[in-house]
């Protein structure tokens, strides 16, 4: 598992970030303090507090472009 913490804080973003999870087929979580969500799932994403830095958990070993396309949301 590999994890990186990301920044959502507009809904333009987390169109963005759907649109780049939807295109690799590794399980992708995202954490916000107590609550996980499927990171595919623009409703899920919306149902977390976007005003605080996410993780990102990812769930495979080759994930590296994965990761590399994640960057931009870097928070």
């Amino acid at each position: 598992m590999k994890s990186i913490q990301i920044s959502l804080q507009m809904a333009q973003r987390v169109k963005e970030f759907v649109n780049v999870t939807q295109n690799f087929p590794q399980e992708i979580l995202l954490k916000s303090g107590k609550y996980v969500v499927d990171a595919k799932s623009i409703l899920g994403i919306f149902s977390l507090d976007l005003s605080q830095p996410l993780t990102v958990e990812i769930y495979a070993e080759d994930c590296d472009e994965l990761l590399e396309s994640l960057k931009k949301f870097e928070a």
